[in-house]
């Protein structure tokens, strides 16, 4: 196997590895996963709608329509109008959503602020701006590969 596909392989290990504590972490909690992400995501203090969490996060539109509506049903989000767009809303948690939220992260962020911690002494200074820039390549690649295909 030659160095660049090696190297490729360990990131997709890696990133399956990282994806699956936190799918763990979350049945553990008694919360899907999907559910979790949409916490993680809304759990920012920005405003989004769904069509941004869909791309930022990858999660299919279709999978994080149940997702909302679940947590709409919950008490746990509102969706308001942005004005000027007439399918666009925000999404919003509710108070009811923010208690339910910091439940939820708090030992989450807390286990990564150890783990991130660890990582800083250990690890390159530039090991978050590299993956992102392999991501990004990555999308690329992909993208350009659909448009030939």
């Amino acid at each position: 196997m030659n160095k660049s596909r090696e190297y490729v392989r360990r990131i997709f290990n890696v990133v399956n590895g990282i994806e699956g504590v936190y799918d763990i972490k979350a049945k553990w909690m008694g919360v899907k996963a999907n559910t979790l992400y949409l916490l993680y995501a809304l759990d920012d203090g920005k405003e989004h709608t769904q069509k941004e969490i869909s791309k930022e996060w990858l999660i299919p539109r279709t999978t994080l329509n149940t997702i909302i509506k679940e947590c709409e049903a919950d008490g746990y989000i509102t969706l308001k109008p942005i004005p000027g767009y007439k399918r666009d809303l925000h999404i919003c948690l509710t108070e009811t959503g923010k208690s339910f939220a910091k439940k939820i992260l708090s030992p989450i962020y807390n286990a990564e602020k150890k783990a991130i911690s660890k990582n800083l002494q250990e690890c390159s200074p530039t090991f978050i701006a590299d993956l992102e820039l392999f991501c990004n390549n990555l999308k690329t690649s992909f993208q350009e590969l659909e448009e030939l295909g």
